[in-house]
């Protein structure tokens, strides 16, 4: 019998790691809850990385809606062009092309307008100032949703270059209806994330591992419950009415994590959602610098894993199953305590495996994986470091703005 790939792996692991019940030291006790806490995302990640797949083409035969693509942009002039670029080369759909420039102070507008001027299918609207209690990416994409002409709206971040497939596969799975299946009412997907930087490498590449490691997909592709939802801010598409229906960006306007909450939304008011991976499909360079990965990660902190409830479980679950292991595997070794050592070896290498493996099939850094538990420590101290200024009442500042972390 076959296994997969990060199943063999286990296997393997727990056939060379043998206890003897009479040498259960502190230590082997510790191991022995090191190579638990590795083994719970190992095993979902074994599931999880075939349930979270490319989407597919028009699998039935009913015509594909139109799209109303809403790019968001604020001081996007390093990129706008680019996204642009890759929307309006999409094949096999119908589409407009919307930017909101939000106030940009930077060259954004002129290049939007330039581009407007020679394709028709090209608005570029203002926004309108920012109202209180409103975050600013929430209200741009409200904004863009009123102007919108078309039946589905597919929101994109300005950093985002999709490629000439993207659109369609992504509106063919939400199009995509079996007989004994509700209709789906948004799509997100995630794009290959390009990363230059130190801190970048180390740390965006962990989006995929606390998905595809901590959240049971079986729940969010065949359930309807909003806990198990799941999204990604840079691609959201979403049909119109049931947009609407429940609130859209309006409903979660002082968020700061609109690819979970609104996935989160739509399912509480009964609509199905589904979430793909875009590696092959679309690119994205989320941050430029260090400064830029730190407070972007930390302004969605609190509304993710960064919670007073779930960061502790978070943080023993990390700790001793992905930063631990190799520190005890040295000590063990040099304690020549055996049962230990192979215990701790095992955590590590589940840990391990689960990064090789996903550097390898979402063409991440090997840097990153190799130093897979200097970035999941680091990581817990920026979640820490979240939660600790949303108590503090410390604002979170993105794109000139200040807003309180919630």
């Amino acid at each position: 019998m076959t296994f997969p790939p990060s199943l063999n792996l286990f296997l393997i692991v727990i056939s060379i790691s043998p206890v003897e019940t009479n040498s259960l030291s502190p230590a082997v006790f510790a191991a022995l809850a090191m190579l638990v806490c590795a083994a719970i995302p190992a095993a979902l990640f074994t599931v999880n990385v075939w349930l979270f797949r490319r989407p597919g083409v028009a699998w039935n035969k009913r015509p594909l809606p139109p799209i109303s693509v809403l790019i968001p942009a604020r001081n996007e002039e390093h990129s706008i062009s680019a996204a642009m670029a890759s929307v309006l080369a999409s094949r096999g759909v119908d589409l407009e092309l919307i930017v909101l420039d939000d106030d940009s102070t930077d060259g954004t507008a002129e290049l939007v307008r330039a581009v407007a001027a020679v394709d028709s299918r090209v608005r570029l609207e203002a926004a309108p100032g920012l109202p209180e209690g409103w975050n600013g990416k929430q209200h741009a994409c409200w904004k863009l949703a009123s102007l919108a002409t078309r039946e589905v709206f597919c929101f994109l971040d300005a950093d985002v270059r999709v490629g000439t497939e993207a659109l369609y596969r992504m509106v063919s799975e939400l199009n995509y209806l079996k007989a004994d299946e509700a209709e789906r009412s948004l799509v997100s997907g995630f794009p290959r994330q390009e990363t230059v930087g130190f801190l970048e490498w180390l740390l965006l590449p962990l989006i995929h591992f606390i998905l595809l490691g901590f959240l049971p997909l079986a729940g969010e592709r065949w359930s309807g419950r909003s806990e198990f939802a799941a999204g990604c801010g840079q691609f959201l598409m979403v049909r119109r009415e049931p947009y609407f229906a429940s609130g859209g960006h309006a409903a979660i306007r002082a968020t700061m994590h609109d690819g979970l909450l609104l996935p989160q939304l739509l399912r509480r008011h009964g609509f199905r959602t589904s979430v793909y991976d875009l590696t092959r499909d679309a690119v994205c360079r989320m941050y430029r610098s260090a400064d830029e990965v730190w407070q972007g990660l930390a302004k969605n902190a609190t509304e993710g894993m960064a919670s007073p409830r779930r960061l502790p479980v978070f943080t023993t679950l990390l700790l001793l199953g992905q930063v631990l292991p190799g520190v005890l595997a040295i000590c063990a070794w040099a304690a020549q305590d055996w049962s230990a050592f192979n215990l701790s070896l095992a955590a590590l290498v589940l840990g391990y495996g689960i990064r090789v493996i996903s550097a390898w099939r979402y063409r991440q850094s090997w840097r990153g994986a190799v130093l897979h538990p200097l970035g999941v420590l680091l990581l817990l101290v920026l979640e820490w470091y979240a939660l600790r200024s949303k108590a503090a009442g410390r604002p979170a500042n993105w794109k000139q703005r200040a807003y309180r972390m919630g």
